[in-house]
C-alpha cells in the first residue's frame, strides 16, 4: 500500500508542488524504450533543433559564438553537425555564467561540482532539467524492477549534504521509504551500524558510491553478517568508475545484482546498466559525442573524451561540454532490446589514467591489476606525482607482506616500460574527499602531461 501511495500519490504531489514535468517526461521516456532506433534518432534530432533555436534567441552566450562563426539554427539538424559548435569546458563555463543564462528563464536553482578535485564549477539549473534528472533515475530503477515507494538506503554524500536535511526533505524519504547515511565517515563503528540498519530496513534498493558499497562489503564478511536474505533487490552504484572487484565483492555479500550509473551535476545523467547488461546511453535526453584530443570523433571502439550535450538545459544549456572522462562507444545491440546506443566501456576521469615515462596515457587499471594480485590488500589510492613517480596508500590486513612492495614496484615498472620511484604509506582507512567518494587513481601531473593516448585497455 505505502508503495503505491507513494508511486501515484506522495511522489507525483511532491514534483508537482517544486513545479517539476517529472511525470511526463519519464512517460515520454519509457515510451522511447519501446521504440525504434529511428524513431529515437527522429526523437533526438527533434529537441537538439529546438535547444539551438530556443539558445540562439534567449541565451547570450550561444549566440555570440553562433553569429562569429556564421552559423545558424537550421545549420544543426542532428549529431553530425554538432562539430560547427565549440566544445564548452569547465573554464568556459566558469567565466560566461551570467551570459549562459537565458534571459526568458524564470528562477533558476544554483549547483556546483567538481569542488573536491579543485576549484567548484558553480553554474546553474532550471525546473524542467532537474525534473528529466529525477525521470531518468526512475527509468533506470524501473529497468531494475524498483521505482519510488519501495525501501531505500542511500549511502551518499558528505556531512555538509546530510546536515542540509531539513524537515521537509525528512518527511519526504520518511513517506517515500528512503533513508540516507554519509559515506564520508566509514570507520568500523559506523559501518557495524550501517548494517544494523540494512538488517532491521531490509530495503528493496540500496542507491550508493561503489568505494561505500566495497568498503561496506568488506566488514559485513569480516564480521560475519549474512546479508544475502535481506531481500534487497539491486545495487545502483554511481559517481566513481566501478571496478570489476568492487562489483564481485559486492555481488557475494549481498547476494543481488549491482547497476551501475554514469553521470554528473554538470554533464547529467549519461548511462546507465540494464539487467542484460548493456551500459545504455540516455540518447532521448543527453547526446554523447567521444572525440580525441583534437576534437574529432573517433570511432567505434576506440578511446576519447567524452563530451555530452544536455537536451533539457535550455535555460542554461551544456552543449557539447567536455566532462574530462574517457570512454569507448559501442556498435553492438543490447539484448534487451531497448533502441538505446551502448556505452562499450568507461575508462574513468582523463585524470584517473597514468601517463607513462615514455608519453603513453593508460588506463589505471594497468596498475591496479597489479595490486589486485597481492594477497592482503584491502582498499588503496595510487598518486601519481611525475611521470616515474608514484605514491601508494594502502589498508592492508594480515595477509600483507611488505615484500609486496617489490612485487609492485617490479611490475608497475614492466606496465609503464621504465623504473619507477614508488613510495608507500599504510593507513587504517583511506579518507574519502570531501563529497563522499573515493577515487583510486589520482594524477598531480600538470596539464599537457598526456603526450599521447594509448593502452586505454583495461588490463586483467
Amino acid at each position: 500500500m505505502r508503495r503505491w501511495l507513494a508511486w501515484n500519490v506522495f511522489f507525483p504531489l511532491h514534483e508537482r508542488l517544486k513545479g517539476h514535468p517529472t511525470h511526463q517526461i519519464l512517460r515520454e521516456m519509457e515510451a522511447a524504450d519501446r521504440g525504434t532506433t529511428a524513431e529515437l534518432e527522429h526523437l533526438q534530432r527533434q529537441k537538439l533543433g529546438d535547444l539551438i533555436e530556443y539558445c540562439y534567441r534567449h541565451v547570450p552566450y550561444v549566440r555570440a559564438h553562433m553569429q562569429a562563426s556564421g552559423v545558424e539554427p537550421a545549420h544543426i539538424r542532428g549529431l553530425q553537425d554538432l562539430h560547427l559548435l565549440p566544445v564548452m569546458t569547465k573554464a568556459d563555463v566558469q567565466k560566461n555564467r551570467a551570459a549562459l543564462r537565458s534571459d526568458a528563464s524564470g528562477k533558476l536553482a544554483s549547483f556546483s561540482s567538481g569542488g573536491s578535485t579543485g576549484s567548484p564549477l558553480i553554474f546553474d539549473i532550471g525546473k524542467r532539467r532537474i525534473a528529466s534528472r529525477v525521470a531518468l533515475r526512475q527509468r533506470a530503477n524501473r529497468w531494475w524492477g524498483v521505482s519510488v515507494g519501495d525501501s531505500e538506503v542511500a549511502i551518499w554524500g558528505s556531512p555538509i549534504e546530510l546536515t542540509s536535511q531539513d524537515l521537509l526533505r525528512k518527511f519526504r524519504d520518511m513517506v517515500l521509504g528512503s533513508q540516507l547515511l554519509s559515506a564520508y565517515e566509514m570507520n568500523e563503528e559506523t559501518m557495524s551500524h550501517y548494517l544494523d540498519i540494512l538488517e532491521e530496513r531490509r530495503p528493496r534498493q540500496i542507491f550508493a558510491y561503489p568505494s561505500a558499497m566495497f568498503v561496506l562489503s568488506r566488514h559485513a564478511q569480516r564480521q560475519r553478517r549474512n546479508l544475502r536474505g535481506i531481500g534487497t533487490k539491486v545495487i545502483l552504484v554511481t559517481s566513481e568508475v566501478l571496478y570489476a572487484h568492487q562489483r564481485d565483492l559486492i555481488v557475494e555479500t549481498f547476494g543481488c545484482p549491482v547497476a551501475n550509473g554514469y553521470g554528473g551535476r554538470d554533464s547529467g545523467f549519461i548511462a546507465h546498466e540494464c539487467p542484460r547488461g548493456g551500459m545504455h546511453l540516455m540518447a532521448d535526453a543527453v547526446i554523447t559525442e567521444i572525440l580525441d584530443p583534437e576534437g574529432r570523433p573517433v570511432l567505434p571502439g576506440e578511446p576519447g573524451e567524452i563530451v555530452v550535450t544536455d537536451l533539457y538545459s535550455h535555460e542554461f544549456p551544456f552543449i557539447r561540454y567536455a566532462t574530462g572522462d574517457i570512454g569507448v562507444l559501442s556498435t553492438r545491440q543490447c539484448a534487451c532490446a531497448r533502441p538505446l546506443p551502448l556505452l562499450e566501456r568507461l575508462d574513468g576521469r582523463s585524470n584517473d589514467s597514468v601517463v607513462a615515462p615514455d608519453g603513453r596515457v593508460m588506463h589505471g587499471q594497468a596498475l591496479i591489476s597489479i595490486l589486485m594480485e597481492i594477497s592482503g590488500i584491502e582498499h588503496f589510492r595510487i598518486r601519481q606525482k611525475d611521470v616515474d613517480c608514484f605514491e601508494v596508500q594502502l589498508v592492508k590486513n594480515s595477509e600483507y607482506r611488505v615484500e609486496s612492495e617489490g612485487v609492485i614496484r617490479e611490475g608497475w615498472a614492466k606496465r609503464l616500460r621504465a623504473p619507477l620511484r614508488v613510495t608507500f604509506e599504510y593507513l587504517e582507512v583511506i579518507p574519502p574527499e570531501r563529497s563522499g567518494k573515493v577515487r583510486h587513481i589520482v594524477s598531480e601531473l600538470p596539464a599537457g602531461s598526456n603526450v599521447r593516448r594509448a593502452d586505454m585497455t583495461p588490463q586483467a
